[in-house]
């Protein structure tokens, strides 16, 4: 209450300042036939007893005529409620507080929609009055919640450990590989900014200027057109620091999110387990798995080798072949045969891949079109090697190993929605599971162009040690020094240690990914004048802290996000502007033939 002129908010009185006269502001909650209304703000709700006698007759009828959502100010005294009347599910339920004055400092018009959490609202109503939606307790929990926690991962980083927050430039030039950019035009004809995916060029050449330890809450941008998980400009905790290696950024990170944690989440385990990302292919078909329960991927070819069946053979006899499944727990009870095409439908349209099911019967006996194909010793193999039970259900796949890990790792999730719907408790909503991956591949195949090679992470990741020969010979083959850290099977962190050669960073631009380097120039110079080993990681605070509330969308733990289409529906963004603005950057729109007859009309 310091520097303001009420004596108490409206989430903190109680018995204790019974016979006090305080002064409250807030909101109009609701208002109950003239005798009492709930005055709500940030931090709660108080009831307010409305006067009857004649001497406040002026406060009665304030009060009583103020529509909901007007701002108020109450002056009176705190009483203890009557017996009987108190409410346990209020902090404040014991107290009440009589009205002697009041004023209404805003009159509120008719909503478009009820303040309450428990109220369904269109997400378009909610984008369009969006600061109506933040006066619910759900977003101002969010946003407190959030900016507790990079309050202490400030005090972490800065007081414990000295890094120093550097702000970088918003307005830079475009990045080879990685994310589209959103391009701001310049007076200077032709020439156009970026708006940077991440401060990455930044961070590095800090590095360079001998500062050590860097971090920053950092604005990013990314124009990925309509993505229901993303937003075009987010923000995400960059860190950056010399002389480090990988065990030593993980352990920095384990430290900060164990400082920053909220108490009421519980407490979290550190150190935080790794796999590879071979490992997290082979085992839950994705580099970014949810390790809050099993239903693990199982190689089955050693089983299905003795066997007659034509697919199996097939697939084991290429390059990469391999034989996979996954054994869904009660699945009989659970999945519908309609369910089970439906997953099978996935694999096949997602995939290309076929799927085979496996029905363990109450007898004992497997019921599938493959049975026919195996012995008595062959199918009792195959029960031991997924420990499958009575009413278990198994998906099976057989190919190209990779291909065969996706569409399985994709069915493993559709999969736990599934039971989850149907009631079968799988994933604690409630547990956090932390996960590192590494030893990424540090090139994959451009997917419109498998001859040519991009970064799996960035063009600035150092290739492992152990493969660092390997990376003038045979590209494919070399690993990298990234890192992406994983919570819930959400990707919340990635980073990597970065090339701190000039020499060995052309080559990676020039020869492998067949990028100019001239764009980055700046960069390679700045290696060549003794730049120091270095790495970093940027957490995306966003996801983590949708994650950390149970959120469905990030959308909910920012202020004022933009839609799945990348709009702002409160303020119209982006919006036409006149040729005369345009006329200083040299750019002339060139509208398409349906645009120009509807801006005619």
């Amino acid at each position: 209450n310091s520097f303001v002129t009420r004596t108490n908010t409206c989430g903190e009185l109680r018995s204790a300042h019974v016979g006090q006269k305080v002064t409250l502001y807030g909101w109009v909650q609701y208002q109950r036939q003239g005798l009492f209304l709930v005055l709500r703000d940030f931090q709660g709700l108080t009831q307010v007893i409305i006067p009857q006698d004649e001497a406040h007759s002026h406060v009665k009828e304030l009060l009583s005529n103020a529509p909901v959502e007007s701002v108020v100010r109450v002056t009176g005294t705190v009483s203890p409620r009557p017996l009987g009347q108190e409410n346990p599910k209020m902090p404040t339920g014991d107290i009440e507080v009589k009205a002697e004055t009041a004023e209404i400092l805003n009159s509120c018009k008719k909503l478009p929609f009820e303040i309450k959490d428990f109220i369904k609202k269109s997400e378009a109503l909610r984008m369009q009055y969006r600061y109506l939606d933040l006066r619910s307790f759900r977003l101002q929990s969010h946003l407190r919640l959030r900016s507790g926690l990079v309050m202490r991962m400030r005090e972490y980083l800065c007081n414990l450990h000295g890094f120093v927050d550097v702000e970088t430039p918003t307005l830079f030039k475009r990045t080879p590989g990685g994310a589209k950019e959103f391009l701001v035009p310049s007076r200077e004809a032709g020439k156009f900014y970026s708006l940077p995916q991440s401060p990455q060029q930044f961070k590095q050449l800090l590095m360079v200027g001998g500062l050590d330890r860097y971090f920053q809450v950092a604005r990013c941008y990314r124009d990925e057109g309509s993505r229901p998980d993303r937003q075009p400009e987010f923000t995400q905790i960059d860190i950056e620091m010399s002389f480090v290696d990988q065990a030593g950024i993980q352990r920095l990170v384990e430290g900060l999110l164990q400082h920053s944690w909220p108490e009421e989440r519980g407490s979290i385990v550190t150190p935080f387990p790794s796999m590879t990302y071979e490992e997290a292919l082979a085992e839950y078909g994705t580099d970014k798995p949810d390790t809050r329960f099993g239903m693990k991927i199982v190689d089955v070819s050693d089983v299905l080798r003795g066997s007659h069946i034509h697919f199996v053979q097939n697939a084991l006899s290429c390059p990469h072949g391999s034989i996979r499944a996954i054994c869904i727990p009660q699945g009989v009870r659970y999945i519908t045969n309609k369910d089970l095409e439906s997953l099978k439908e996935s694999a096949k349209s997602q995939f290309n891949q076929e799927i085979m099911e496996i029905i363990h019967r109450p007898d004992g006996s497997l019921k599938s079109l493959l049975t026919k194909f195996l012995g008595e010793r062959e199918q009792s193999k195959l029960i031991q090697a997924l420990n499958m039970q009575e009413g278990d259900v198994v998906l099976l796949a057989a190919g190209e190993h990779k291909q065969v890990c996706l569409a399985l790792g994709t069915l493993r999730l559709l999969s736990a929605n599934l039971l989850e719907a149907a009631g079968l408790a799988l994933r604690d909503p409630t547990a956090f599971h932390f996960l590192w991956v590494v030893d990424f591949p540090l090139f994959l195949p451009k997917a419109e162009n498998p001859t040519e090679l991009e970064s799996a992470h960035h063009p600035f990741t150092a290739p492992h040690p152990s493969d660092a020969s390997l990376l003038y010979s045979d590209p494919t083959k070399v690993r990298s020094q990234h890192y992406d850290l994983v919570l819930n099977g959400n990707e919340v962190g990635g980073g990597s240690i970065r090339i701190h050669s000039a020499e060995q960073q052309r080559f990676v631009l020039e020869k492998v990914l067949k990028e100019d380097s001239e764009v980055l120039s700046h960069l390679i110079e700045a290696l060549e004048f003794g730049a120091p080993p270095h790495g970093g990681i940027a957490l995306g605070l966003d996801r983590l802290i949708s994650l950390i509330v149970d959120a469905p969308s990030i959308r909910d733990v920012i202020a004022f996000p933009k839609s799945f289409r990348g709009r702002d529906l409160m303020g119209n963004a982006p919006d036409y502007v006149t040729p005369e603005e345009l006329e200083p950057y040299h750019i002339q729109v060139s509208w398409p033939l349906e645009e120009k007859e509807a801006k005619k009309n």
